[in-house]
């Protein structure tokens, strides 16, 4: 079947035409950031026991019999079953130092070791706690990270603030351009700032007397874009 010649040239005209590119609407776009600084209301603790014997099988059960005391601690300090856990067991030997002549290491002992990491939901009880690890027989303590526990809720007014700074900057603009802001017709988070952490390594005789610990307070930030239509000044 033949087409008509005018409507074979409409056809061919249009095959033929540019695709026309959609025009965005005038707007100003502009980043606006903010930052809110709050006390860390948790802790993290990491502490254990390591245990030295002749034999494997003494390693294992001085250290076991250690650490059960360890746990005890916590428990007898308050803490809850479920804010304290195992996060490394571990029996290897030891070697005596290499002699002379590159004759092969002897195994001299062995090593068993248990570490648990515990969740403070009071700051206020941290000191407590690492006295309590250490008056059970704790050797190790590894560190102590503050967190802030509700960080999202925290960053909420963050972002209400760094709304209000793009619109402060999109009227600064707006104004020098001789022209007037409508809605906003895009608004995207570049990401918040993780939630920072303070490590802080306390050495196990120090803890013994009482460890001075100081928490610090978190400062939680959050840029925003945001684009505002425009239009004439009336």
């Amino acid at each position: 079947m033949k087409l008509p010649l005018p409507l074979v040239s409409l056809a061919l005209a249009l095959l033929a035409a540019p695709a026309f590119a959609q025009v965005p609407p005038p707007a100003i776009s502009v980043t606006g950031e903010a930052t809110v600084s709050v006390a860390p209301d948790q802790a993290m603790i990491d502490g254990g026991v390591t245990s030295d014997a002749k034999t494997a099988r003494e390693a294992a059960e001085a250290n076991n019999a250690a650490m059960a005391k360890v746990l005890a601690a916590l428990k007898g300090a308050g803490l809850d079953d479920k804010d304290y856990q195992t996060s490394r067991l571990s029996l290897q030997p030891k070697y005596a130092p290499d002699r002379a002549g590159g004759s092969p290491a002897t195994v001299s002992g062995y090593r068993g070791s248990n570490r648990v990491t515990i969740k403070v939901r009071d700051v206020s009880k941290v000191a407590g706690v690492i006295d309590a690890l250490v008056g059970a027989g704790a050797n190790e303590i590894g560190g102590i990270n503050f967190v802030v526990s509700q960080a999202s809720k925290v960053l909420d007014e963050a972002r209400e603030k760094a709304v209000a700074d793009a619109r402060r900057k999109a009227d600064i603009y707006a104004k020098a351009a001789g022209v007037t802001l409508g809605d906003p017709i895009g608004i995207s988070e570049e990401g918040s700032a993780p939630v920072p952490m303070y490590r802080s390594k306390v050495a196990a005789p120090m803890a013994a007397s009482g460890a001075p610990v100081a928490q610090g307070e978190e400062t939680l930030s959050v840029t925003v874009s945001v684009s505002w239509a425009i239009k004439p000044k009336q």
